[in-house]
């Protein structure tokens, strides 16, 4: 396969039209005034059967790839804010968008299957890994991809926070509040690249105050209460017990919870606790829930204008962007009210 796209500015430049006309001419977009003559000198600039399918197979619908099981899914709160976001921008721009669950990277050929038998114009990718070969095959090969989240090594484009730094911002606010023991639950594997990058702001966090940064204090959560449940049981019977903790994820925050509570320990009385993603329901938990605000909703809209530019003009889409994050104090840490919006 060829390494570069045609696009449609290629082709509008070579017939010497606009990106407009060649787009209504590809696209066989009906009252248009183009001549018979403007239309076959556009196409004579698509220079082979695989470009030629900007006109003839393109299928205005979109993959998105949830790289998640079944019960990840199912436990998932942030997610949905972000689809709901990504499917309404890439519907107005005409677009379909296609989910579809992958348990099983490892599979051969799962995304070269999906490209090829579904017949889809481009994928977004949410919680890229680092193991993911047939992702960086498919970058590599042309394909548009877009992910939600990043993957060190490729030239994808992408749409992330800078988990590394909100992960710091967290673990700085509970040193402040005079935290030197801070457990780490993580919100998934090591392989997903959302969670290496918020383990390292843990510690880089810890390292900055010069605190003595052990792996004895961190657990590696699997995007499920019960992760968290299951870490901070087991991180509550460290000897000393840790008297906050960072969990990456508010779903696993909410195990984490439960068991503080198991254990006999109060919250924020005995142990601190601060979350990720500010899901709907962190205000909601007693107590409310010290987390970072992600922007869902911009991160499916930052995704879907990305992947639908990326398909219509090539290299002229915005390869990388970060969106801001916030932290929002709430009475979880023992330094904010009993309700915060």
């Amino acid at each position: 396969m060829t390494t570069r796209r045609v696009t449609s500015r290629d082709v509008a430049v070579r017939a010497g039209v606009s990106r407009t006309t060649v787009s209504f001419v590809l696209n066989d977009v009906p009252d248009v005034n183009i001549s018979q003559e403007t239309r076959q000198r556009v196409l004579q600039y698509v220079p082979d059967a695989a470009a030629r399918s900007l006109a003839s197979r393109r299928t205005h619908t979109l993959g998105l790839v949830l790289v998640r099981n079944q019960s990840h899914l199912a436990a998932d709160a942030f997610l949905p804010q972000v689809i709901h976001s990504l499917a309404e921008t890439t519907r107005q721009a005409g677009f379909h968008l296609l989910l579809e669950p992958v348990e099983d990277i490892g599979h051969p050929e799962a995304y070269i299957h999906l490209v090829r038998a579904k017949h889809i114009d481009g994928i977004v990718l949410s919680g890229p890994r680092s193991d993911d070969e047939q992702l960086t095959e498919l970058v590599a090969e042309g394909f548009p991809v877009v992910l939600l989240g990043q993957l060190p090594g490729t030239s994808a484009c992408f749409v992330d926070v800078d988990n590394r730094s909100a992960a710091r911002e967290a673990v700085d606010h509970l040193i402040r509040l005079g935290h030197q023991r801070i457990g780490c639950i993580t919100n998934a594997p090591p392989e997903y690249t959302a969670g290496a990058d918020r383990l390292a702001g843990y510690r880089d966090a810890i390292q900055s105050a010069r605190l003595p940064y052990t792996e004895r204090l961190v657990r590696f959560g699997d995007f499920v209460a019960e992760s968290g449940y299951q870490s901070a049981y087991s991180l509550l019977q460290e000897v000393p017990a840790p008297t906050a903790l960072f969990v990456a994820s508010d779903v696993v925050a909410f195990g984490a919870m439960a068991a503080a509570r198991e254990c006999g320990f109060t919250i924020p009385g005995d142990v601190a606790l601060v979350g990720f993603d500010d899901i709907p329901l962190a205000r909601f938990v007693d107590p409310p829930l010290t987390t970072v605000r992600l922007p869902a909703a911009e991160l499916g809209r930052q995704a879907g204008q990305t992947i639908v530019n990326l398909i219509q003009d090539g290299e002229g889409a915005v390869r990388h962007t970060i969106l801001e994050t916030e932290l929002i104090v709430r009475a979880s840490c023992g330094a904010g009210g009993s309700f915060v919006s």
